[in-house]
């Protein structure tokens, strides 16, 4: 009998043999006291990767991203974001509870907006009934969005509007080296775009806990001070980090079979009558809308019965998810479960 295929998320990959043996060699230290090498070495590895000046590690993509907005803005301040962004959606109302900000949702393009957007956001400095417009927040790639990724020129674009009205602005880049991998693009260059970086290495990079807060070495500073009042200080952390460093020392280029299988699965999904919308698909999410009347729970009751695990992303949607644990024959198998769904 096959194995089950799970597709809920591309958090549920395990750590390969490799990974593993990596952990277990480990050279640890107690990192609360800046004495873990492995740590240190993770951190330098991702800030240099990125041309910024250092790095923090912390267990959770929500923690590095609370983190940013807790240093880029003070209580009543607003944040700019998307309406489709994670921060506001899916991180438990962090921006409201961790640092007091209200936020300005951007309606857009499978939650990219325009530069053009940002700016008439912006609330007026000198009207005191309005909040401080202090932060710009970009997810790239954008979740909800089906994997969407941002026009490098558009967020050029952005960064002026900031420069100009003296706003930060961060990334969420949770899934960025899948849109580094999709757009052949440099990590660099968002580097020089972004105050602050957010990367996580607990999805398609497959380790099992961890995230990267990247940013000046005055933010990384004032971040080691922030992680240890939200409780994310780790001791002999360096076993988490050396997943990390291996992620990144041999998990990025694969990210592109992900994307392959992604589109190969999507091709066989617009040609089901039931589908009612396909969302584009450039990176390894592949986001799908049903017909009037058909609900989600439907579909995902279908596919568990032929061993494939998806989730919803509200009653009418639903959402595969490629990854390194997904085996090879993952489409043939989904095609083969779409050739006897009766709608």
């Amino acid at each position: 009998m096959s194995s089950p295929i799970d597709l809920r998320s591309d958090t549920v990959t395990r750590p390969t043999a490799a990974m593993l043996t990596a952990m277990s060699a480990a050279e640890v230290g107690d990192d609360v006291l800046g004495e873990d090498p492995t740590v240190a070495r993770l951190q330098s590895k991702a800030a240099a990767m990125f041309g910024m000046q250092a790095g923090i590690f912390c267990p959770s993509g929500t923690m590095t991203n609370q983190i940013a907005i807790r240093l880029h803005t003070r209580p009543g301040d607003e944040v700019i974001c998307a309406d489709l962004a994670h921060i506001y959606l899916y991180e438990g109302g962090g921006i409201a509870a961790n640092s007091g900000a209200s936020v300005r949702l951007l309606p857009g393009d499978r939650g990219r907006f325009t530069a053009d957007a940002v700016r008439a956001a912006i609330n007026k400095r000198n009207d005191s009934h309005l909040p401080w417009t202090r932060l710009v927040a970009i997810e790239n790639t954008v979740n909800k969005g089906g994997g969407a990724c941002w026009d490098l020129a558009e967020l050029q674009r952005i960064r002026a509007v900031c420069d100009e009205q003296g706003l930060a602005l961060h990334l969420d880049g949770a899934r960025l080296f899948n849109a580094l991998v999709a757009k052949g693009q440099d990590p660099k260059a968002f580097g020089q775009l972004f105050d602050t970086i957010s990367i996580c290495l607990s999805k398609g990079l497959g380790a099992p806990v961890g995230s990267l807060l990247l940013g000046s070495g005055e933010h990384i500073e004032r971040a080691h001070r922030l992680r240890k009042l939200f409780g994310g200080g780790m001791r002999q952390a360096g076993y988490l980090a050396a997943a990390g460093l291996h992620a990144l020392e041999h998990h990025v280029q694969r990210l592109a079979v992900d994307h392959q299988m992604a589109q190969a699965a999507a091709a066989h999904l617009a040609q089901q009558r039931w589908v009612a919308e396909l969302l584009p698909v450039e990176t390894n999410l592949v986001i799908f809308r049903l017909q009037p009347g058909m609900r989600a729970e439907t579909v995902l009751a279908h596919f568990a019965a032929h061993g494939i695990k998806a989730s919803t992303m509200g009653p009418d949607l639903v959402r595969f998810v490629f990854h390194l644990d997904v085996p090879a024959d993952a489409v043939a198998r989904i095609a083969s479960a779409l050739a006897v769904f009766e709608s």
